[in-house]
This record gives C-alpha cells, sequence and structure tokens, in this order.
C-alpha cells in the first residue's frame, strides 16, 4: 500500500493506493515477454498441425493441435512433415527444430545424430526438478526406448518422486523433441499424454518408433 498525499483548499487529503504482489509480477511478467519476440510456425504432420513457437534464442513450445485423426502408416508411402504456414523471417532455432521434426516423421533413426534446437522456455532452464527430470530424459532415452515414471524417477536422482515425474511429463512445453511419450507405466501400459486427450497419440507414436527400430 502507498500512501498519497495533497493540499486542497488547505486540507491535508491522503489517497491510499494497493498494489498487490500480482500486479507486479504480471508487469514484470509483460516486460520479460516484450523483450523476448516470439514467432510460430505451422506443420503439416501425421498427427495433424503442429504449431512451433521460439524467438532468437530458442524454442519456447511445441503444440500438438490434434484437429485430425492420425495417418495410417504405410510401407509404400512414407509419412512427411511438411510447412503450413511460416513468418517472413525465422530464427535458426526454429528452423533446426522445424528439420528436427520433419526427418522424425520421415526418417525417424535420422533424428539422433540431429543438431537439437536450444530451448527458451522457463520450465526448461534452471535447477527446477522439473527442468532436471525433462533433460535427464532428453539425454538418456533414446529412439524406441521406453521407460517407467518410477524408473525415471530413479534417473533423476529421487527415487521416491513418481509423482512429480508425471508432473513433469504433463508440464513438458516441447514434446516430440523432449520424449515424454516413452514414459510408460511400470506395468507397461501407454500411461496418459496431454493430461489423457492425446491418448492415441502416445499410442501412435510408440508404434511409429518401434516400427521404424525394426525396420
Amino acid at each position: 500500500m502507498i500512501i498519497l498525499q495533497r493540499w486542497v483548499n488547505g486540507t491535508l487529503i491522503r489517497h491510499r493506493t494497493f498494489i498487490s504482489g500480482f500486479t507486479q509480477g504480471s508487469t514484470m511478467k509483460e516486460q520479460r515477454k516484450s523483450q523476448c519476440t516470439q514467432k510460430t510456425i505451422s506443420l503439416l504432420s501425421p498427427l495433424g498441425t503442429i504449431q512451433v513457437s521460439g524467438c532468437e534464442n530458442g524454442v519456447h513450445t511445441i503444440q500438438i493441435l490434434m484437429d485430425v485423426a492420425p495417418a495410417e502408416r504405410s510401407s509404400v508411402s512414407p509419412l512427411s512433415c511438411v510447412v503450413n504456414d511460416s513468418p517472413a523471417e525465422t530464427s535458426p532455432e526454429l528452423q533446426r527444430c522445424v528439420e528436427w521434426l520433419q526427418a522424425y516423421f520421415s526418417e525417424p533413426q535420422t533424428t539422433g545424430s540431429l543438431p537439437l534446437p536450444a530451448f527458451h522456455h522457463p520450465a526448461l532452464q534452471g535447477d527446477a526438478f522439473t527442468s532436471h527430470v525433462l533433460h535427464v530424459l532428453l539425454r538418456d532415452v533414446k529412439f524406441g526406448e521406453t521407460v517407467s515414471y518410477k524408473r525415471l524417477a530413479e534417473m533423476a536422482g529421487n527415487p521416491r518422486a513418481v509423482r512429480a515425474v508425471g508432473g513433469a511429463m504433463r508440464r513438458n512445453p516441447v514434446p516430440l523433441l523432449i520424449p515424454c511419450h516413452r514414459v510408460i507405466s511400470s506395468s507397461g501400459q501407454s500411461g496418459p499424454y496431454m493430461s489423457g486427450k492425446g491418448d492415441h497419440l502416445k499410442q501412435w507414436l510408440l508404434t511409429h518408433e518401434r516400427q521404424r527400430e525394426e525396420g
């Protein structure tokens, strides 16, 4: 609270002004946003439309819109992922992300040798558990592999943090790049994806990787 004083016709008038922490926090958040200009590229993929947003510093988010059913697989015609809409100028990091996604659907075995884009989302920065476990997943669980929530918690250095691992998967801002679809239940069931709304996509992705690895 700030008290302002002023004299009016010889009388001292006091005004109380309340500035909440929410307002201050929102202002700081808006200032950070203004320093980071994001652009979005839209891709048409076997999963439907995928939107990739990012800035000069790296990729912020990948969103799978689930606007169509996943494409049928065929050994005759390869899967493709093409740019549907793109700004006139894009950052090298966004372009690197697009190239990685295109390779993932058409020649997924090659993604291990492709450079990943930088990330510029708060959830992937700092020492928080979410950031740590997502980076462990990215580093240690390779194409065609799966890992249980429990095992991933152990790999992240906290065997009791199984529930926290599930929360980290739900907060993953860059699915596909950081393969939260490879995290399954200890029973062998695939488990939820995109808060349960994308379970069919998780099954598709796991089958996609398994078939390509066997092929």
